[in-house]
């Protein structure tokens, strides 16, 4: 299938905030509202998707509200990129009532993280277009500075700034898994030093695909769930996960046979991750499952649910340098 991409995004242009799942517009409209003011700082204009402020008990609203949410941005043509208000549980209801002939007329920036994997990986999978693992309106730029500055600034090298191939992904120096509560949060997190563990030697290249490991699960064996090829390097990561909860997601994939088939594997941070007292790390866990194969592994990297956060684009090629430590993108993702 020919790959689909949409035009950068330049100062001025219309970005639209969705809520696909979760109501976070409405359970934490203060942080809402500062990522909002946040935004239009920078020169984009915020235009709201119809579910916005709204909540419908779990969710933001029915699965067709949410897909009529989703669909009239598509059709909007003055709106260049659509940013999910947050991630949740539900946005793989969504997948057969996307207007994709829509999405291919008009490519647009889709961006999310976490159970927005569904439509990413999904949308993918249909038309092609090139989607964006990145920030969420009210997670992600709700964040007080330096936070938001930083997970901003990646965002727009991705998005905004023309840039060379192959392009390297900088390593944010520092990082935070601190949990404040959203709508009384009066300062910034505190953060400690960090950086990518590279497990392997010499270089990989591969088509990155993937996302959130637990979403993966909802459209698994579907004609949503892209293939996972020879070759390919995974990109997964979770939050607030057990270890025991851990090594079964890992394990699903060694039966998959999918870690018969990949080059290379790139794991993000775990957020608040429960060793259920064992002293095993996420990493060590894998290592575990994957019983001496010796794929090689990027780990904490730091496109996930931590802050500051990356933009990665998925679909596109990416090139593991394990001796120099640095992770490029060495195909286009944007028009």
């Amino acid at each position: 299938m020919p790959q689909i991409y949409a035009r950068p995004l330049t100062v001025g242009d219309t970005i639209a905030v969705f809520s696909p799942s979760s109501a976070a517009t409405a359970f934490a409209p203060q942080r809402y509202q500062r990522a909002k003011a946040f935004i239009e700082s920078q020169g984009f204009f915020l235009q709201e998707g119809s579910l916005t402020g709204k909540k419908d008990f779990w969710r933001s609203g029915s699965i067709r509200e949410r897909a009529d949410e989703f669909n009239a941005l598509l059709h909007d043509p003055n709106v260049r990129c659509i940013i999910s208000a947050i991630g949740g549980l539900n946005s793989n209801s969504l997948l057969p009532y996307i207007d994709y002939a829509q999405l291919m007329k008009d490519p647009k920036i889709i961006i999310g993280y976490s159970d927005v994997t569904a439509l990413l990986a999904g949308i993918y999978q249909r038309i092609g277009l090139i989607t964006f693992y990145g920030p969420a309106v009210v997670a992600s730029l709700g964040e007080f500075p330096p936070l938001v500055d930083s997970t901003f600034d990646y965002f727009l090298n991705i998005l905004s700034r023309p840039q060379a191939l192959p392009y390297t992904l900088s390593q944010p120096a520092e990082w935070t898994e601190e949990m404040l509560d959203w709508e009384t949060q009066s300062r910034a997190k505190n953060l400690q030093p960090g950086s990518w563990c590279f497990e392997g030697e010499g270089k990989v290249e591969g088509r990155v695909i993937g996302g959130n490991l637990n979403t993966l699960y909802g459209i698994w064996g579907s004609e949503y769930m892209p293939d996972i090829n020879r070759g390919d390097i995974l990109f997964i990561e979770d939050s607030l996960h057990s270890a025991a909860e851990l090594e079964r997601e890992f394990s699903h994939l060694l039966l998959c046979g999918v870690f018969d088939r990949i080059a290379a594997i790139v794991l993000g941070r775990h957020e608040l991750f429960d060793d259920q007292g064992s002293g095993k790390t996420p990493l060590q866990i894998l290592r575990e499952v994957l019983n001496d194969r010796e794929i090689p592994i990027v780990s904490d990297f730091d496109c996930c649910h931590t802050h500051p956060m990356l933009t990665l684009p998925l679909g596109v090629r990416m090139r593991i340098d394990f001796d120099t430590q640095a992770i490029s993108l060495t195909s286009q993702w944007l028009a």
